[in-house]
């Protein structure tokens, strides 16, 4: 059975990112097609990229960027949950994500994104970056919007359609997760 990180991809002080990964999480939980756990990189407290020598190499030197690749390294695919910050995503989730490279390699991902035009510009430049990290990512994503899926643009307010989106988006990533498997095994 796959393993599969939701990646909380935000860090700001009342970010509403918290209640959309837990949203998605307790969706995720109700399914029996893989192990989920919600990742929030906040956690992790990882400073701005610190590591001398490129991810690609795998020497890593700091304790920080050793217990975030342990985590990374143990999961199949990836659920990013992702805000829209001018047109990108999040900086502190690039960072985390820039700290590493053969962990995210041959593995599956999809995303979630909101914000004002529901994340897909986010989701854009995630997927440029997943490409190169080897990532496969699937072609479903949901896309939440601060004027019908919140109130008042902080409170979590998810459309009913939106559940089916997460679901779509689940089942692509799980069999995407079980395929990349034989890709890694080779």
């Amino acid at each position: 059975m796959p393993k599969i990180a939701i990646i909380l991809g935000s860090t700001r002080p009342g970010r509403n990112g918290a209640a959309v990964a837990q949203w998605v999480f307790d969706i995720a939980r109700r399914r029996t097609d893989a192990e989920y756990e919600l990742v929030d990189i906040d956690d992790y407290r990882l400073p701005l990229l610190d590591e001398a020598v490129p991810p690609s190499l795998g020497q890593y030197a700091q304790p920080h960027t050793r217990t975030w690749a342990e985590k990374i390294a143990s999961f199949d695919g990836y659920v990013f949950i992702t805000p829209e910050y001018n047109h990108s995503t999040s900086g502190a989730l690039k960072n985390a994500i820039d700290f590493l490279y053969a962990e995210w390699n041959n593995k599956a991902a999809g995303f979630v994104g909101y914000g004002s035009a529901g994340g897909t510009r986010a989701v854009e430049h995630l997927r440029l970056v997943m490409a190169e990290l080897q990532v496969a990512d699937v072609r479903a994503q949901v896309a939440l919007s601060l004027f019908t899926d919140f109130e008042n643009f902080s409170t979590f307010t998810p459309a009913e359609h939106q559940t089916e989106a997460v679901n779509t988006l689940l089942d692509q990533v799980v069999s995407w997760s079980t395929a990349m498997a034989t890709v890694r095994a080779a």
